[in-house]
């Protein structure tokens, strides 16, 4: 496996990692974010075995004991698995979560306290405006969410949009379908009532640039993107009431 390096957006970085051996043939891409400024943040840490790969690729545009900012979607070990192997990397750092993920799981797990963030706050990294967005249950994990780069338009959306395959760092194409094939396979979201609504309180946010975390970036009409998402998860929901109804009559 290799690790290899795509700007997707002004001095924000995608580091992504192919693995052929999951859902094969397509495989599936395990991604994280850099975003460069006077307090570098690296949103996902990678799973701990991959942290050798993620290191050395984050070393080509930066010497990784300049992060400051360490954050991610939820605990998850994809998500957050090499947080304390990152932290010892960059003895400056300091791991950043919502208040449910810190009560949680962070307390615990991380080897520096982490910084709270309140649904809405905002990180000035110097250059760069990180600000922190709660969407719990969404697409899972009761501490969900999501961190949307201001000065881009860069919604940096955890496991949102996931899909199969390597085709390429970045895609002005469909982002939609193949998420919904995705969910069709792996069933990975907990459905709630109001995912739609979450989903379409960040479309709001008018995103230039989806950064996937499981698939290609994505460039275009972001708004447009998270409707038709929130639409899916409105259908599927729908749906999983109207079989529980009919199983129960």
């Amino acid at each position: 496996m290799e690790t290899r390096v795509t700007e997707i957006a002004d001095a924000i970085y995608r580091l992504s990692t192919f693995v052929p051996d999951i859902a094969p043939p397509a495989g599936f891409t395990f991604n994280q974010f850099l975003v460069l400024g006077d307090e570098p943040l690296m949103f996902h840490t990678g799973l701990r075995k991959m942290f050798g790969l993620n290191r050395a690729a984050l070393a080509r545009i930066l010497p990784p004991e300049r992060l400051r900012w360490i954050t991610f979607g939820h605990f998850e070990a994809d998500e957050c698995g090499a947080m304390n192997e990152w932290l010892a990397a960059a003895p400056q750092a300091t791991a950043a979560h919502g208040q449910t993920g810190c009560l949680v799981s962070l307390n615990d797990f991380s080897d520096r306290a982490p910084r709270v963030l309140a649904d809405g706050e905002v990180i000035d990294l110097g250059g760069k405006r990180v600000r922190f967005i709660d969407t719990p249950h969404t697409p899972h994990g009761w501490d969900a969410g999501v961190l949307f780069e201001e000065t881009t338009g860069t919604l940096l959306c955890g496991d949102l949009f996931t899909q199969l395959g390597d085709d390429r760092a970045v895609t002005d194409g469909d982002v939609v379908g193949p998420a919904i094939a995705a969910e069709d396979m792996f069933r990975y979201s907990a459905l709630a009532p109001g995912m739609g609504r979450t989903i379409r309180s960040l479309a709001a946010l008018a995103p230039r640039t989806l950064a996937l975390m499981h698939g290609p970036s994505f460039t275009g009409d972001g708004t447009a993107a998270l409707h038709a998402l929130a639409d899916d998860y409105d259908r599927r929901v729908t749906d999983e009431v109207a079989e529980a109804l009919r199983a129960a009559a």
